[in-house]
């Protein structure tokens, strides 16, 4: 028996006749997109109708069971064909309208009367639509998006739904001001009502609202205590009232006119006694936060250029964030929980005072006038201060006195510190990473003496160290848990480049980058330089099946090797017997003099020799190399097709710019190297 029929975009008359439909067990309708002048439809069972984008000017209904009726998009049914329609349908539940041009209260006022049960109406997109004088007080559901007839005087009919749970009043242009008292309402939207200043709310149940680019909102009041969440983007919100029990997270990112009355708001005693997360970036007419909470865990007052003083009483205060607060100068928090602790780019802050016990992570970077600072933190483990140019030794030595658990230094770009404060470095048994880069050191003898774990040491352009500087790593092996050195743009001699890659086969990370006195890298003599044979003897599984055999020099650990734009390499050289079983990436990239590389390299994954102009040369025995990038090489085709060729695990190969390589090359260079996957070309001609 036919209980559901679905009909789309059919013809169903010959504009002259009425189309009937009759059906004793048809339940459920649908004639979408039809076109049809008049319908009748007789169906004493039928419940849902749908009649979405059909053209008929005229419909007659026998449905005394229809509870749900969607005649969206219908834009020739006018309000007397829609007062027909609903008049013989008492039992109407939910009612879709919207699109529908033509319609006005009239419709409404009779579903009012005749309908016992209304409890959806979407008239969205009805611009003849006000609500005047309508009263629908079973109404759950109602929208209104882009009604333009909806002003303040359609609120007195809103609030007349007291059932009502959602309401969405989207891009009602005309509509100035909402003061509801809905005691159901859990949802409500207001997005784009371009004259919306004022919004007076309260109900006990409302746990969602979205308020956003309503340029003329001024004044907020809202009384929730079911609300846990509340995001307000509006620029020119400068009143603010909320009495919000269980509210828990509120960002008001760029809400630029808000002022410091807002502590008020948020301190405890102000109406937000749960409050944990607070976002406040770019509010940029805040100049001083003064407020304590006992709940707030998380705030974030990114961008807020104008604050200048912050004193936070927040016990339970766990992350703050102060990026780009241009004029803060002092700052003051005595947290019992803060973990993290983020005043980066602060450019005006001098004075800082924390007493965190529980602080894990600092972040100081930028902080640029910061000469004065008191940091007891008996936790913290990591701390940035990067570009803190007017941190001096006596105020490293405190902390590292009051701090003995850091194990992450970073004091890049802060030329102040100087060998005193080296040798406050004692303090700290568990350090583990030190960032000295840009600096002005001249002597590194406190770090080999007190940081014996040290795993990660980075000295990048400190072109102030002598050539012996570094002698205790590789002629006393000082620091014998270094892993990680990066000695980039710096200034050291030939001989000590090559002394350190020598006898420092332990470490596994090493950066040369700018290093003008770096040269050649042979880790071969003349009479090593190595035959490259032929894929089909089994070459392969012979260097592999001998790796493991003892010989005289050690295994080098060396994972990376970065030497990018070092002017002075002109070879590289490493054979099987330099032992660099572990090398996975190769960068000697922007290196222009660079004529020949010769590499065997059983774990190698990653070779960059991109804009290696002069290179001329290129023999690979990389069985385990994947992605091989040679931009702009001046290099021959046949070398490249030669040395892809022993790279059988080869996935990635990027040769645009190359002069000497044409997009009609491609197929030999897949055909050499079966397990390219992609190929990257300027696609040139020969």
């Amino acid at each position: 028996m036919l209980r559901s029929l679905d009909v789309n975009d059919a013809i169903l008359d010959d504009g002259v006749q009425e189309v009937l439909i009759n059906h004793d067990r048809l339940c459920d309708l649908k004639l979408t997109k039809c076109r049809v002048m008049r319908i009748s439809i007789r169906c004493p069972l039928l419940k849902s109708l749908s009649l979405k984008r059909s053209n008929m000017a005229q419909a007659a209904l026998n449905c005394p069971l229809l509870n749900l009726l969607d005649i969206s998009a219908c834009h020739k049914l006018t309000d007397v064909a829609i007062r027909l329609i609903v008049t013989s349908c008492p039992q109407l539940e939910s009612l879709d309208m919207l699109n529908c041009s033509c319609v006005s209260d009239e419709p409404l006022r009779e579903i009012a009367l005749t309908c016992s049960n209304p409890h959806v109406l979407n008239s969205s997109y009805c611009p003849n639509i006000s609500l005047e004088s309508v009263r629908l007080p079973m109404l759950k559901v109602l929208k209104l998006d882009n009604c333009e007839g909806i002003t303040l005087a359609s609120m007195a009919a809103i609030a007349y739904s007291y059932m009502l749970e959602e309401l969405e009043l989207d891009n009602c242009h005309m509509l100035t001001s909402v003061s509801l008292d809905l005691p159901r309402l859990q949802k409500i939207r207001l997005v784009h009502c371009r004259k919306f200043a004022d919004l007076n709310f309260q109900s006990s149940t409302l746990s969602s609202i979205t308020v956003s680019n309503c340029v003329a909102l001024r004044c907020i009041n809202i009384s929730s205590n079911a609300l846990q969440k509340l995001a307000l983007k509006t620029e020119n919100l400068t009143i603010l009232a909320l009495r919000c029990q269980g509210l828990q997270d509120v960002d008001l990112t760029d809400c630029a006119s808000l002022t410091n009355s807002i502590c008020n708001v948020f301190s405890d005693g102000g109406g937000c006694p749960m409050l944990k997360s607070l976002v406040l970036d770019n509010c940029e007419s805040l100049t001083a936060l003064q407020f304590s909470s006992t709940s707030l865990v998380s705030l974030s007052l990114v961008g807020c250029r104008d604050i200048s003083t912050l004193d936070l009483a927040c016990p339970c205060l766990e992350r703050i964030f102060l990026d780009g607060c241009d004029h803060l100068e002092r700052a003051s928090f005595c947290p019992v929980a803060l973990r993290s602790l983020n005043l980066g780019i602060c450019p005006k802050l001098n004075t800082l005072r924390i007493n965190a016990p529980d602080l894990v992570s600092l972040e100081l970077k930028g902080c640029g006038v910061l000469s004065d600072a008191t940091i007891n933190c008996p936790l913290l483990k990591s701390l940035d201060a990067s570009f803190c140019s007017q941190l001096k030794d006596d105020c490293l030595s405190a902390t590292t006195a009051s701090c003995s658990l850091i194990k992450s230094l970073i004091l890049m770009s802060s030329p102040s510190i100087g060998s005193d404060g080296l040798y406050s470095l004692c303090w700290l048994p568990n350090l583990t990473t030190l960032d000295f880069s840009y600096t002005f050191l001249i002597n590194l003898q406190p770090v080999f003496d007190t940081c014996f774990h040290l795993k990660v040491l980075k000295l990048q352009a400190c072109k102030y160290l002598s050539d012996s500087s570094l002698e205790p790593l590789y002629k006393e092996g000082a620091l014998r848990e270094l892993q990680d050195l990066d000695l980039s743009y710096g200034t050291l001699c030939q001989s000590a480049i090559e002394e350190l890659l020598a006898y420092c086969t332990h470490l596994t990370h090493l950066s040369l980058n700018g290093c003008k006195n770096m040269h050649d890298l042979n880790w071969g003599s003349v009479d090593s330089r190595f035959e490259f044979l032929s894929v089909h003897n089994g070459s392969t599984m012979f260097y592999f099946e001998n790796i493991n055999e003892p010989v005289k020099q050690g295994n080098r650990l060396l994972q990376n090797l970065n030497c990018v734009g070092c002017p002075n390499i002109r070879e590289v050289l490493i054979p099987p017997a330099a032992r660099c079983f572990h090398m996975s990436s190769l960068n000697l990239s922007l290196s222009t003099n660079l004529k020949e590389v010769n590499l065997v390299c059983f774990s190698l994954s990653f070779l960059n020799l991109s804009n290696c102009c002069s290179l001329e040369v290129l023999k690979l025995r990389c069985p385990r190399l994947t992605s091989f990038f040679l931009q702009s090489c001046n290099i021959e085709e046949e070398a490249v097709e030669s040395a892809i060729s022993q790279c059988s695990m080869l996935e990635t190969l990027d040769v645009r710019f190359c002069p000497k390589i044409c997009s009609t090359s491609m197929g030999r260079l897949r055909a050499v190297c079966p397990s390219l996957k992609r190929i990257f070309s300027s696609l040139s001609p020969a």
